[in-house]
């Protein structure tokens, strides 16, 4: 899928599991351990690809081996070790990307190139919704998920593609104020979430996502400026008004075509250049960071019913 990449080699805590993998995948081969994993030196990225609350461990020791890595969305669950796995990455000199994908969707590149051309005027006001559906036998599939410490809730998990999507378009947040809750699951953590954000720019915001609509809809951002509006569902624009558009364009209620595996192509390949050419990867370790912070400002919101200012202390 990326010419510039090979999967040469994998490793699960089921070694069964890694060897099943690996025999449906050409050239690939099944080590027994991370360790054994991390000492060949025939491998120059790692992609992360656990449950979430071991995504810094994991990482730490790759970035220690001396390894490039990619970690899937969120980068962990608490900011701590966010922080360590940055620290790590930067005392060992290698590269991190965490998996935003839908920052190369093309609707949202044809959004961050009109709010770069000023295009939508002063941004006010952002909207980002995951409304989607997990049966709970999404969550008994294993015994991490729907857990505190390894995975988070439908934020976490599910909606923090586009808490990072409203990052990138308005900038960072100043203020969270929050309520969520558990309305149809057994699980630990939330499976609704809604959060109404002040961002330092002066816009403001709001959140909504849960794995409780049935059947599920399109994931969506709106974007609102003094000069027009735009929304994305799914990656596509869906419906755009703004002064660089005659007449203004609406395919609002426009079915949504299928991007598939395009996106996840070209943030692989953008982080492959950046290594080659020695530069940030266009979604960095920092930004993961950015949109967890948001999402755990969310529930320390509604924990304490409470505004939550930002950064986050302790």
């Amino acid at each position: 899928m990326v010419p510039e990449a090979r999967l040469v080699a994998v490793s699960d805590s089921s070694p069964e599991s890694a060897r099943r993998f690996a025999q449906g995948q050409p050239g690939c081969t099944a080590e027994p351990s991370l360790d054994t994993l991390l000492a060949r030196d025939d491998i120059d990225v790692i992609s992360v690809c656990t449950p979430s609350g071991l995504h810094a461990a994991i990482g730490m020791q790759a970035a220690r081996a001396g390894k490039h890595l990619v970690i899937e969305k969120p980068i962990d669950v608490t900011l701590e070790a966010a922080d360590a796995l940055i620290d790590a990455a930067t005392t060992a000199g290698v590269q991190v990307t965490v998996i935003s994908q839908h920052r190369f969707d093309p609707g949202v590149i044809e959004l961050r190139d009109l709010i770069g051309a000023g295009a939508l005027g002063e941004l006010l006001l952002g909207h980002a919704s995951t409304k989607w559906y997990r049966p709970q036998a999404y969550y008994d599939s294993a015994a991490w998920r729907g857990t505190w410490e390894l995975d988070g809730g439908s934020l976490m998990n599910q909606g923090i593609h586009y808490v990072d999507l409203l990052l990138a378009s308005l900038g960072p947040v100043d203020e969270v104020t929050a309520i969520s809750a558990t309305q149809v699951h057994q699980i630990e953590v939330e499976d609704t979430a809604l959060a109404l954000l002040r961002l330092r720019s002066g816009a403001l915001g709001t959140l909504v996502s849960s794995t409780c609509v049935y059947p599920g809809f399109a994931q969506r951002l709106e974007v609102t400026g003094t000069g027009g509006t735009v929304v994305i569902e799914d990656g596509e624009i869906v419906s755009r008004h703004d002064r660089t558009a005659a007449p203004a364009t609406s395919t609002e209620g426009a079915a949504t075509p299928a991007i598939g595996q395009a996106a996840h192509v070209a943030q692989l390949a953008d982080f492959l250049a950046a290594i080659q050419d020695d530069r940030p990867p266009a979604v960095t370790a920092e930004d993961g960071r950015a949109a967890l912070e948001v999402v755990l400002a969310v529930y320390e919101s509604s924990r304490l019913g409470r505004t939550i200012r930002l950064p986050l202390r302790g």
